[in-house]
């Protein structure tokens, strides 16, 4: 990620640096603050499952546009029922992945699932989307927000975002901000989800069915999933919750006579991937079989197949054209709204238009980031190093990625807090990338629950190219929402 001398520079919530000491001191409440109350993650560099460390976090919470921040969220309800349309379009859906399944393996072992369990029809006619929108807000379009990237599964930092607030929050009013405060919206992102979840296991109506995540091997992110579990367990102590990795699903899981999915004697309601959207997590065949059985089952998924391929890059790229957002929303309004957020995504399939974007991907490869079928962080190409990356790929591999517009999100000041960092912190040109939650549950015909459900945000240093912060390179971070008209909000 690139910024020149010419990018604007949001208005901080307070007026930095910190004098030294303050500095100190703030920095050492937050970071036992963070530990306290579940802001963190198991070490990658130094793994034990009996300690953790604090998540990287942003000292003070770092300013967003008033107006996007509300236009993301409302925007949500109508994302939700676009994404969940789509994944109920076998043509769409068969048609947009056709030349990617030929030469990208994992998305093609998806879709076999994907046509398996369709020749043999839905056991269970219900799915539940735990959907994010990833947004930037664009500089050179006003700060008017941009949608990254929208994600179908393991949608993750509800559970962390949800701690955020409350610590910034202290952070703020430590400092003698607690005037600032009003400015950092509520965020019940953890609530949201889990709530979900809990609907999804009301409607399959079995009273002693259980809840199972799927889990990777080995879990850095243990609180984020663990204040999921824990919520439910703690909210609705009627509901059990078993975690499994796909490797136990396979060697514990079987169908009951009506396809009931069940591990040892207890039945599943409902299942929540975490795990399983890279290839990483499946070993060898039997994590494939373990998908494939509970994708036959009649446990809710979230998400079910037909989700998780709707979350595709290649999808994502086709929902771009204004014609295709016509096919899945009615209203004018909507399809505008919706249009404007997407910016420019170009197919690189080996045909005109693709063989076009791929000549202007060489010419001008500053201005793009390419992008394969992968979720996780850490997959994208950037800039100069494009013309190399597509010259190393056959006209075939080339269908596997998609081409996007460079976002050049504008820039804001502060103190990015990683452990084994330095102290005091240095303060730091950053830029922030907004994730808007959202549920949605219903069958091919009906939506029985749509709304938006919490916020992220995930704050990057200006020069890094990838955000994520379970990959490493971000640091969690909470809105705080300033107007285009303000004052000056640095006293």
């Amino acid at each position: 990620m690139s910024s020149d001398a010419n990018t604007p520079v949001l208005r901080n919530c307070i007026r930095l640096p910190l004098a030294e000491d303050e500095l100190l001191e703030v920095t050492a409440k937050a970071k036992d603050y963070a530990i306290m109350h579940g802001a963190a993650m198991r070490s990658k560099t130094a793994f034990s499952p009996d300690s953790l460390n604090f998540a990287p976090f942003v000292l003070v919470p770092s300013s967003f546009p008033r107006k996007e921040f509300e236009k993301a969220v409302a925007l949500q309800p109508i994302i939700n029922r676009l994404m969940h349309n789509v994944a109920h379009d076998e043509e769409f859906i068969t048609t947009t992945l056709a030349e990617t399944i030929k030469v990208d393996e994992f998305t093609a072992n998806l879709f076999n699932i994907y046509r398996k369990v369709l020749a043999h029809g839905f056991t269970q006619a219900y799915s539940i989307g735990l959907l994010r929108s990833d947004y930037m807000a664009h500089v050179s379009e006003g700060c008017a927000i941009k949608q990254v990237e929208i994600n179908t599964v393991a949608s993750s930092f509800a559970g962390i975002a949800t701690q955020l607030v409350p610590q910034q929050k202290f952070v703020l009013s430590e400092m003698g901000h607690a005037d600032k405060l009003h400015n950092m919206p509520d965020n019940n992102a953890l609530a949201g989800l889990c709530d979900g979840m809990v609907k999804a296991w009301d409607i399959y109506a079995k009273p002693k069915a259980v809840i199972l995540f799927i889990i990777e091997d080995v879990s850095y992110n243990i609180c984020d999933q663990r204040f999921h579990e824990f919520y439910i367990r703690e909210t609705y102590p009627h509901i059990k919750v078993l975690r499994r990795t796909l490797t136990e699903v396979h060697r514990e899981g079987k169908l009951g006579q009506s396809k009931e999915l069940l591990l040892g004697s207890q039945e599943v309601a409902v299942i929540y991937f975490r795990a399983g959207y890279e290839p990483g997590h499946y070993h060898s065949q039997a994590e494939w079989d373990a998908r494939y059985l509970m994708e036959t089952s009649l446990a809710i998924k979230c998400p079910s197949i037909h989700y998780h391929l709707a979350g595709t890059k290649k999808v994502q790229q086709a929902l771009a054209q204004p014609a295709v957002l016509e096919r899945f929303i009615n209203d004018p309004e909507e399809i505008k709204a919706v249009g404007k957020i997407f910016t420019g995504l170009y197919s690189l399939d080996d045909n005109e238009a693709g063989n076009a974007s791929y000549e202007m991907a060489l010419r001008t490869p500053e201005r793009f980031v390419l992008k394969p079928q992968r979720e996780g962080g850490g997959n994208n190409v950037y800039g100069v190093d494009i013309p190399d990356a597509l010259k190393r790929m056959s006209r075939v591999e080339r269908s596997a990625w998609i081409l996007m517009d460079l976002i050049h999100p504008p820039l804001t000041k502060g103190y990015m807090v990683r452990p084994g960092g330095d102290m005091p912190p240095q303060i730091v040109d950053m830029v922030s990338e907004l994730g808007i939650f959202g549920v949605v549950i219903g069958d091919a015909e009906h939506i029985v629950h749509n709304y938006q459900a919490g916020h992220m945000l995930r704050t990057k240093l200006s020069t890094a190219n990838e955000g994520g912060v379970a990959a490493g390179l971000g640091a969690l971070d909470s809105p705080y929402l300033i107007d285009s008209d303000d004052e000056d909000e640095q006293k």
